[in-house]
Parts: C-alpha cells; sequence; structure tokens
C-alpha cells in the first residue's frame, strides 16, 4: 500500500478522526467533568495539557464533528464546547477502555471509581448517561435519573 493511500479499515479510520490521546482526553473531560470552555480544560486537566496542544485539539475535534462551539453568551471571544451526537456515542469506547485499564495498569482510586461504576452498571446505565449527555450537550429532554450526578457522587467520595 503506497504511504499516501489510507486504510479503510474501520478502527483505523477512528483512530485517525479521534487524531491522539489528547483528543480522547478532551472528549472524556467533555463528557465525565463537564467540562465547556477552553479556561476550564486548560485549568482542570489532570494530565496537565498544554496550551497550544488543546486549542489544537479543540479545533480538530470542531473540524471533525465531535465537538460543537457556540459563543458564551457571558463573554463574546470566549466559546462553549459541547459533544456532538458521534462524540457521545464514544461512551461505550471509553467504558471499554476505562474497564481494561482498571484491570491492566494500576490507576488512582479516585480516577478508577467512574470507570467501575460503568463497568459494573453496563450497556443499560451507558444509554442512561447518553441519553443525559444528549440532554446537557444537545437539548433534548432531561432524563429521570442523573448518571452524570451518581459518577460525580462517587468521585468525591472516593477523594474524601
Amino acid at each position: 500500500m503506497s504511504q499516501c493511500m489510507r486504510s479503510g479499515c474501520p478502527i483505523n479510520l477512528t483512530l485517525e478522526q479521534l487524531g491522539d490521546r489528547w483528543s480522547l482526553i478532551v472528549i472524556r473531560d467533555l463528557m465525565f467533568g463537564n467540562r465547556r470552555s477552553y479556561g476550564e480544560l486548560l485549568a482542570q486537566s489532570e494530565e496537565g495539557i498544554a496550551s497550544n496542544i488543546l486549542s489544537d485539539r479543540l479545533k480538530r475535534l470542531v473540524n471533525a464533528g465531535l465537538l460543537s462551539r457556540a459563543p458564551d453568551p457571558a463573554h463574546k471571544q470566549k466559546g462553549i464546547y459541547s459533544l456532538t451526537e458521534p462524540a457521545i456515542q464514544l461512551l461505550p469506547l471509553l467504558a471499554h477502555m476505562g474497564a481494561w485499564g482498571r484491570r491492566h495498569t494500576q490507576p488512582s482510586r479516585e480516577l478508577s471509581v467512574r470507570a467501575e461504576l460503568l463497568e459494573a452498571g453496563g450497556p443499560a446505565l451507558w444509554e442512561a448517561f447518553m441519553e443525559e449527555l444528549r440532554h446537557l450537550h444537545l437539548g433534548a429532554p432531561r432524563p429521570a435519573r442523573s448518571v452524570f450526578r451518581e459518577l460525580q457522587k462517587a468521585y468525591r467520595d472516593a477523594l474524601a
């Protein structure tokens, strides 16, 4: 295969769409931390993402259709980022990655508690969380159950 041709493998195409590890970290932070602005994403990054990398990844993810950006009504030059439906549908992938990481690495207790809950809850919990993400990011009706709140409580409890 020549260098200019790209593989049609769906795993390869997914990896090309997501870019690199920082892209998934940004999506994770919007999904699980509801960090919606550049400032929140930068200041609250557990991994310490550099400002230029964050700026680049946000632009890439918007261009790829995984995030949308709307003007911040409180500050005209700032934006509010939202997950799009294709990004919300990455939740099962992130749940599987978290479960794999819990089994095969040595994660911290507080940062693995959400992965543990997602693994235990399985597809039914993932679907409930995706419904809530659609509410938070796409304006869909608010579901009765708040998985986001449950995950945040478990994280806070693990910190205590």
